[in-house]
């Protein structure tokens, strides 16, 4: 299920703190990247995963140099959620008895 660019930027909004300028810029750099990524999955959709160079006499195949650059854009989209916090918001209630004190 591919979510929309829009939806996740209306999402991302709804859990940031739009008066904290840092934030926002990093909702749109973090959109930003995500239609990056997007665009080189589809380049290498259309011309494979593997490309012919040729060089003179020589023919041999490679992987597509943009799955080196896909894998950038994909660690620093991880990077930027990581800066969001968002899984510090999650807190686990632990339930404690008496019995936890002997």
């Amino acid at each position: 299920m591919v979510v929309k660019i829009s939806d996740l930027k209306k999402q991302l909004m709804t859990r940031i703190d739009k008066s904290d300028l840092i934030q926002v810029e990093k909702v749109d750099r973090y959109i930003q990247h995500i239609e990056s990524y997007r665009r080189m999955e589809e380049v290498i959709l259309e011309e494979g995963e593997s490309v012919t160079t040729e060089n003179g006499a020589q023919k041999f195949i490679k992987a597509h140099p943009l799955l080196n650059e896909k894998n950038k854009v994909n660690s620093a989209i991880i990077n930027i959620e990581r800066s969001f916090g968002f899984d510090e918001d999650v807190t686990v209630e632990v339930k404690r008895s008496k019995k936890d004190l002997i």
